[in-house]
């Protein structure tokens, strides 16, 4: 196919077909909601692409997801199966994130979907406590054939040169209800609802009323036109507590009746029960009894400013748990545009840092491209408002372009927007950046929202400022890591190599892991790979040590078990009471042969050209640095042209809590089930996050090998290329 494939338009077929699997899925598992998540190539976030029977608002703070974080869609694609929660004491054990800010009772299921060995995406489904607390069989059987559906349909939408790729808001799908009244049904249902004597509404799945009797306008005191269409503790000023929201957030998700009791000034008390549903939630309003009424349900008084409503303080507590665990500037920067968007409703954020005396754009949402360029290199020593906060410390809200333009030249109004909050950040007296929030029409700053976001200014600014170092000192970690890594592989003439060093995914510890390829002459080739104990300087010093004692003996021509022997010695020599995992192979391409020797390192792979796989049952040896005197015993093992020769540190197989032979064995399936040609890519695919059975503690190493029966065959050529 010629030119550049377009991805798939709003409304392609393919999110047609797309919407009926997530609808089907739900209707034949008898779930309350759906999400579908989708992997885009060469990403490592999940994007929420559909969701059904919730609002964007509440499913905005899980629309973005690395595919490492604890989450339980992210922990399914990565360990390849189906996760269950059967309540909220489990989901707070396992995933105290989610728990914090869900703390709901609703079982949940997520399930992987996967093309061939490659995860695309996920689905979950959430149900009532009225659900088992098991999964059924046949609920497992149709959510993997969903999550098969799934991966059909972006194959083919890929093959297509179409594919479904994630927009920036997910898809949101309205479930069937009972279908539409005709006009005397309709008539019908209005009178009956005006003639009920009490009061009752109707809220759709964004929280908006869209239909009231009534009652309902008389006992709230209100207009029924003017409440048409806006959500209840947004147009009712005493029931702007967050509780009251939150109530309804809790029917929603938990699928359950709620209640709660609110005071309508000056006296009046009203009930109201919430009865929630696939599209939304009936809300029966009635006079509440004073005795016994809640004191923590006074309501607000007439003329008080509004607090943070329960959507703010739903993305905060989920922004402030998220924080916590941020292990890079740029992760920070995300997650603050994530949360902050749907939090307080700005059309556009800036995050600037502060680097060589200007303001550099870290990360932003809604800016063009050309206006950030005004934005970004701001001397912190300009009258620019983002510098400007800086210098003093304070923030500056600015409702509206009069109030802006009032404070500084209208020249420094470089956007088009109509309200500015200019938030610095700063950690113990130091500049850390500036964050801006611009909104599209103008926006009165309440003191309690001013509060919040001054408050969640220095929350970020201390999350920043911790990742910051954090990346520093992970750049110096890896670079010593990788400087003592060959920066290329010898060539070898006949052998395909391909390698793969991965630091652990969040650590700051510097690894021991090692690998080496040395060429002997021009048929002959040595292959190393190990793992010293620790993550210090002190390991990765030894690692280089180890590196060059094995590539110093290989060269002088030595058997491995000698290699092995020799090297032990010198560790035990240095005395640092570090041992090291590591095997040595010798292959001689001539004779189609590899001669291997271990020291305690997990056993390599061999995959014949038919596609056969085998763990090599290598005689274990002692690690080196334990018992000076030890000999290693040497493998002689066929190495056919087209084989793959694996070598691997134990990274790649280990993880708390799980059988490493167990993995072990999945690791060789999976590279017999690899359907990859090129080695370099038949590397990604062993090494990708997804492979992994949960997020990396250790580093990884991976070396593999393949023959081509390409190179010089006799040892005639061996001499002649060697002199």
């Amino acid at each position: 196919m010629s030119g550049t494939a377009r991805s798939a338009g709003p409304d392609d077929p393919g999110w047609g077909q797309l919407d009926a699997v997530l609808t089907d899925v739900i209707a034949a598992t008898g779930a309350s909601m759906g999400l579908v998540y989708l992997l885009p190539p060469g990403e490592q976030v999940l994007r929420l692409a559909v969701v059904s029977g919730v609002s964007r608002s509440i499913a905005a703070p899980w629309a973005r997801i690395p595919l490492d974080a604890p989450i339980p869609v992210a922990v399914a694609i990565r360990h390849q199966r189906i996760v269950w929660l059967a309540s909220q004491e489990e989901m707070a054990r396992q995933y105290p994130r989610v728990g914090l800010v869900l703390p709901y009772d609703f079982r949940l299921a997520a399930a992987p979907v996967v093309i061939g060995a490659a995860a695309r995406g996920g689905i979950v489904l959430l149900w009532s406590t009225e659900h088992p607390p098991e999964l059924s069989p046949r609920e497992r059987h149709v959510l993997g054939a969903s999550c098969r559906n799934v991966g059909r349909l972006l194959r083919q939408a890929a093959d297509s040169g179409r594919p479904l790729l994630p927009r920036d808001e997910p898809r949101l799908l309205r479930p069937p209800g009972p279908g539409v009244p005709g006009p005397a049904v309709a008539r019908a249902a209005f009178e009956f609802a005006e003639r009920f004597p009490e009061g009752c509404c109707s809220l759709n799945l964004e929280g908006r009323i869209d239909f009231l009797n009534s009652a309902a306008a008389d006992l709230v005191g209100a207009d029924a036109a003017t409440l048409l269409g806006t959500r209840p503790w947004e147009s009712l000023p005493w029931l702007h507590d967050p509780v009251f929201e939150d109530r309804y957030r809790a029917a929603m998700i938990a699928r359950q009746p709620t209640t709660f009791t609110a005071r309508r000034p000056p006296d009046t008390w009203l009930s109201f029960r919430l009865f929630p549903g696939a599209g939304g939630v009936s809300v029966h309003i009635t006079l509440a009894a004073t005795e016994g009424r809640p004191e923590t349900a006074q309501g607000a008084p007439e003329g008080a400013e509004r607090p943070a409503g329960a959507t703010a303080l739903y993305h905060l507590t989920h922004l402030a748990a998220v924080l916590s665990e941020a292990a890079g500037a740029d992760e920070v920067v995300e997650l603050v545009a994530d949360q902050l968007v749907p939090a307080f409703g700005p059309g556009a954020l800036a995050l600037m840092t502060v680097e060589d005396g200007r303001l550099r754009v870290a990360g932003h949402r809604g800016y063009p491209a050309e206006l950030l360029g005004r934005y970004d290199a701001v001397p912190l020593s300009s009258g620019h408002p983002a510098a400007r906060v800086l210098a003093t410390g304070v923030p500056a809200f600015f409702a509206n372009p009069v109030d802006l333009e009032r404070a500084y030249e209208p020249a420094l109004r470089h956007d088009q927007m109509a309200a500015w909050a200019y938030l610095p950040l700063t950690v113990s007296g130091n500049a850390v950046g500036t964050l801006v929030l611009a909104y599209d029409q103008p926006h009165a700053f309440t003191s309690p929202e001013r509060a919040l976001l001054t408050s969640l200014a220095g929350l970020i600014a201390q999350a920043l400022d911790r990742a910051r170092l954090f990346d520093t000192q992970r750049k110096l970690a890896h670079s010593l890591q990788t400087g003592l890594l060959p920066h290329r592989l010898a060539a070898v003439p006949g052998l395909e190599v391909a390698a793969r060093y991965l630091p652990a995914g969040r650590g700051l510890d510097i690894g021991g892991d090692f690998y080496d390829l040395i060429r002997c002459d021009r048929a002959d080739a040595a292959a190393a790979i190990g793992d010293v104990q620790g993550h210090n300087t002190t390991a990765a010093a030894l690692m280089g040590q180890v590196r060059t004692a094995v590539h110093t003996h290989a060269t002088a021509g030595a058997a491995p078990g000698e290699i092995l022997s020799r090297t032990n010695r010198l560790l035990i020599d240095l005395d640092t009471d570090l041992f090291t995992s590591c095997l040595y192979a010798h292959l001689d391409l001539s004779r189609q042969e590899v001669r291997i020797a271990s020291a305690g390192h997990p056993p390599p792979l061999l995959r014949r050209p038919d596609g056969r796989t085998e763990i090599l049952g290598l005689p274990p040896g002692l690690l080196l640095g334990i018992e000076p005197d030890t000999d290693y015993a040497t493998t002689v093992v066929p190495l056919e042209p087209g084989c793959v020769l694996a070598l691997y540190t134990d990274g790649l197989v280990e993880a708390p809590g799980a059988d490493i032979g167990l993995a072990t064995a999945a690791l060789a399936r999976r590279l017999a089930d690899a359907t990859d040609e090129n080695l370099e890519d038949l590397a990604d695919t062993l090494t990708a996050p997804t492979a992994q059975p949960s997020p990396p503690t250790d580093d990884i190493a991976l070396l593999l090998l393949r023959p081509t029966g390409n190179g010089p065959t006799n040892r005639a050529e061996r001499a002649a290329g060697s002199g």
